[in-house]
């Protein structure tokens, strides 16, 4: 038995010498710099404390929103989509690993044989089994540093899905609150009709008893008719906005219909101020900047794995076979065959492609630096100007809601006129499409403020919890 020994002593000092070292440029997270708070947080629906974020859409207190967006978590195609290549990125990373160990094949062979009387003169069968093995020893850190993208490319892969998430439940509750909305233009649009048409007989009865001309009654037709018109675009919005929740929910686009023909109020926010955290937790909560970042880690890591092709390779092939004819002792030390020995490659001269790719591995981390800088810059813009646009719809929503007011009591004292004969009809016309206007900017901003809510609340990274820790998680 000593002289197998040898083999198996060798094999456990590659062991201990496989990984020795680990070429090309270690990862170091990139520092952002941050502005210490956001710029429109000075305003006065705004405070500066921990959000929370990880199930925001409770603060609209609307039970099938929430509904909604339970069911798209577990059905949306996106999600799922997403959750499956989390898998593909964990068994890819285990191919990445593999590379560790050696390659170990095992084969065998029966066949008929007759050789030439040079060779042996024999005639009869032939038995063959035995073992092969391919190791190459990671002295330069090819595979760690493969491993290491590996790692980085799964984590990523988790990300994503949880940007999709993010976006998802943004989505569900844009929708929602479209449908919300439209359904408040439309009850505002057929009010308003149902009031012209009533102007339209009145002034078709004055025109009968002849105290207005003709053309009070085609402008008032011209006035019905118009707002008339506006109806049906509106609901072939509704309808796409309910069909888009059906597709986000994981359903056909029409099954939600029935469930939502019923108007409800535009959802509202319960909470009066709105806490935003601070610019540098943005870094932390948002999925696409984690994401951006091990993208980059990933990539910096394809450094080393090219760059190791630079060195020369130790590998350790090895074979163990039996040969028998048959009617022999199969396992007689007679009939054993075994090679073990190092084998030295070094690519000396490749015309500068391997240089090159590294080049390009390392043009590559530079461009994934960049991304990663742009998204993060991205994010605090959106955060800056969906909060400003919250705000200033704020503002605007005041100044609409006595506007309709006004042109509430406008019409009704405009029509008292007309009645009585002291106002022409021109008036009248004015009010009445002033009105609708006003009412219809209205509804429109009070569903623009819930979406700019969201808006908010997406820019923030919500949907998810992030870690407590200021690293990211090891997946």
């Amino acid at each position: 038995m000593k002289k197998y020994l040898f083999p198996f002593c060798a094999m456990s000092a590659v062991v201990l010498l496989n990984g020795c070292m680990s070429v090309g440029p270690d990862y170091e997270r990139p520092e952002m710099v941050t502005p210490d708070a956001w710029h429109v947080a000075v305003q006065e629906e705004f405070e500066s404390g921990a959000p929370d974020l990880q199930t925001w859409w409770t603060v609209f207190g609307d039970d099938l929103l929430n509904h909604l967006i339970t069911k798209a978590s577990t059905n949306n195609l996106d999600l799922k989509t997403a959750a499956a290549r989390i898998d593909q990125a964990a068994a890819l990373r285990g191919v990445s690993a593999s590379q560790y160990w050696p390659d170990i094949v095992a084969g065998g062979a029966a066949s008929a044989v007759k050789t030439t009387r040079t060779q042996g003169d024999y005639e009869g069968d032939m038995y063959q089994a035995g073992l092969s093995m391919a190791w190459e020893l990671d002295l330069w850190g090819r595979v760690r540093r493969s491993v290491e993208s590996a790692d980085a490319s799964l984590q990523a892969s988790v990300e994503n899905y949880r940007d999709i998430m993010v976006v998802l439940y943004a989505d569900i509750a844009t929708s929602y609150i479209d449908v919300r909305t439209l359904q408040a233009r439309i009850a505002f649009a057929k009010n308003n009709l149902k009031a012209q048409l009533e102007t339209m007989e009145l002034t078709q009865n004055r025109f009968d008893s002849g105290l207005v001309p003709a053309l009070d009654v085609s402008q008032s037709q011209l006035n019905s008719s118009r707002t008339e018109s506006a109806i049906p675009p509106l609901k072939q919005s509704l309808i796409e906005a309910i069909n888009r929740l059906g597709v986000l929910t994981g359903e056909m686009p029409y099954a939600l219909l029935q469930e939502l023909e019923a108007p409800q109020p535009i959802p509202a926010s319960t909470e009066t101020q709105i806490a935003t955290g601070l610019p540098a937790e943005l870094l932390r909560q948002r999925p696409d900047i984690r994401r951006a970042e091990r993208e980059l880690a990933a990539q910096n890591a394809l450094i080393g794995a090219t760059q190791a092709e630079l060195y020369p390779t130790l590998a350790l092939p090895g074979s163990l076979s039996l040969e028998a004819p048959s009617g022999g002792d199969f396992f007689s030390s007679d009939n054993v065959a075994y090679s073990f020995g190092p084998q030295l490659r070094w690519n000396i001269f490749s015309a500068g492609r391997i240089r090159n790719q590294v080049d390009a591995e390392r043009a590559g981390t530079k461009a994934a630096l960049h991304t990663y800088e742009q998204t993060v810059l991205l994010a605090l813009e959106e955060v800056e100007n969906s909060m400003a646009a919250y705000a200033n719809e704020q503002d605007r929503i005041t100044s609409l809601g006595t506007a309709e007011a006004a042109a509430q009591k406008s019409v009704d004292l405009v029509t008292e006129l007309y009645k009585s004969g002291l106002t022409d009809f021109q008036n009248v016309l004015n009010m009445e499409q002033a009105l609708l206007e006003q009412q219809d900017a209205l509804a429109t901003s009070r569903g623009r403020i819930s979406l700019d809510l969201v808006d908010i609340y997406k820019a923030l990274g919500g949907g998810w919890a992030a870690p407590l820790e200021e690293d990211l998680p090891e997946e």
